[in-house]
């Protein structure tokens, strides 16, 4: 339920269990691991920015107990996907969690590239799932669609973001596949079961007795495109047969 202490709490006991490898997936999840040992190998998986969550210090080997796979992925394709959903996109709504670093660091990415593309980026920042729906209703006639990346509380609590974007007939574009399949419009996303393998194939060399902080920080950079046709229909866009036949996925 998004509480970074009873995160911590079960950091501890995988610490005090002597695990031989520690797999924490997505942000919130590495970094009580990352702060509660400094001998156990630890393999992150699914962190969007992990130099902005102070995990590594950077891309290469980190000398540490620590390595890891990112879901990282560039903002400016995503971006250009919601212009090509939404014609005359001027405004561009983001929900998002003020404490998950990755989010904070994606809505710096993304207020960089809107401005080059003269998009104005709204965002609204939510202290828990519940206020999710509030958030989304807030900028109802404020902007033509919201973005959301893979933030764990915004996910989390997806339902309700997507009742609340019908209501004011805003297309919501996520970040990962999943999301688009619970109802969101689109995602131009990377495949979460290939960071599996690619964390998985770590975690072996790592078993197998080499160091994690002589493994560099990876990221899957591979992008496919899935799209809900039910969601469209409900908001009333065509898409064009281009943008369909280009899809990975069909919901």
């Amino acid at each position: 339920q998004g509480s970074s202490a009873t995160a911590a709490q079960i950091a501890r006991k995988f610490v005090g269990d002597k695990a031989d490898i520690i797999i924490p997936i997505t942000t919130p999840s590495a970094q009580p691991v990352v702060a509660a040992t400094r001998s156990i190998p630890i393999v992150f998986s699914g962190v969007t920015d992990p130099i902005a969550a102070k995990l590594v210090k950077s891309w290469e080997p980190s000398g540490t107990n620590v390595t890891g796979i990112s879901d990282h992925k560039p903002i400016e394709p995503q971006l250009k996907l919601v212009q090509t959903l939404v014609s005359n996109l001027s405004a561009l709504g983001y929900v998002y969690s003020a404490g998950e670093a990755n989010s904070v660091a994606v809505l710096e990415e993304l207020q960089q590239a809107a401005k080059q593309a003269n998009i104005k980026i709204v965002p609204v920042a939510v202290q828990r799932s519940a206020d999710i729906g509030t958030a989304a209703r807030s900028l109802n006639g404020k902007v033509q669609a919201i973005y959301i990346t893979e933030d764990n509380a915004v996910v989390s609590a997806y339902e309700a973001l997507h009742k609340a974007a019908l209501e004011i007939k805003v297309p919501v574009i996520a970040a990962d596949k999943d999301t688009v399949k619970r109802g969101a419009l689109a995602a131009y996303a990377v495949n979460q079961y290939e960071i599996g393998t690619e964390t998985g194939k770590v975690a072996a060399r790592v078993l197998r007795g080499e160091k994690a902080g002589s493994i560099p920080t990876s990221a899957v950079s591979k992008m496919s495109l899935s799209i809900n046709q039910n969601t469209a229909k409900a908001l009333g866009l065509t898409l064009s047969e281009t943008l369909v036949k280009e899809a990975e996925e069909l919901f």
